[in-house]
């Protein structure tokens, strides 16, 4: 199975709640992606494109398997930072 998502990525677990609750709201995800992830991603709006098991770091990969297309996760901390996820599509 492939999965697609996009994230923002920031350091700091306080932006994400932030963040998270401006998406809450409404806000777009990819314009708050661009503003505020640390990601390169960012430049595409958080989009990661297709990836399949294993390919992402596992707290990153078990959210995004639990999380339906089109849904939004809670605050994923990884070593990386915090993430705030949107799945896109599975194939």
């Amino acid at each position: 199975m492939e999965m697609r998502a996009s994230h923002i990525l920031v350091k700091d677990r306080g932006l994400a709640q932030a963040i998270l609750k401006k998406l809450k709201a409404g806000a777009d995800f990819a314009a708050l992606a661009r503003e505020y992830s640390t990601c390169p991603s960012k430049s595409k709006g958080g989009d990661l494109g297709w990836f399949s098991q294993g390919q992402m770091v596992k707290p990153f990969e078990e959210a995004t398997m639990k999380m339906g297309v089109g849904s939004l996760s809670g605050i994923v901390p990884t070593q990386f930072g915090f993430h705030l996820i949107k799945k896109t599509g599975v194939k």
